[in-house]
């Protein structure tokens, strides 16, 4: 068996972020690439489906220049803050 002819997989690992909208909906969404979202019942789902916008947009994403990447960054966390509204409560920003 040769190992020099092995050839080795790159794994790229993206950013997702998973919300539950008021309905009960997850809706994933990668930030680095513009335009990766998608939403799912479950978050198992949701988690599936993500996976396949991210294959999909990276199929596609050779022809693109510019995109952010963001495989070689540190995730830090996510903090919620409020902003008084001055259009009330109707107001989803």
């Amino acid at each position: 068996y040769n190992f020099a002819m092995k050839k080795k997989t790159k794994v790229l690992n993206y950013r997702v972020i998973l919300e539950q909208d008021e309905d009960g909906v997850f809706i994933a969404s990668v930030p680095s690439l513009q335009g990766c979202y998608t939403q799912g019942s479950t978050f198992e789902e949701a988690m599936n489906n993500i996976r396949d916008a991210i294959e999909l947009h990276l199929s596609v994403k050779k022809d693109l220049v510019n995109e952010s990447d963001d495989t070689h960054t540190e995730f830090v966390g996510v903090k919620n803050i409020s902003i008084p509204s001055p259009y009330g409560t109707f107001a989803h920003i």
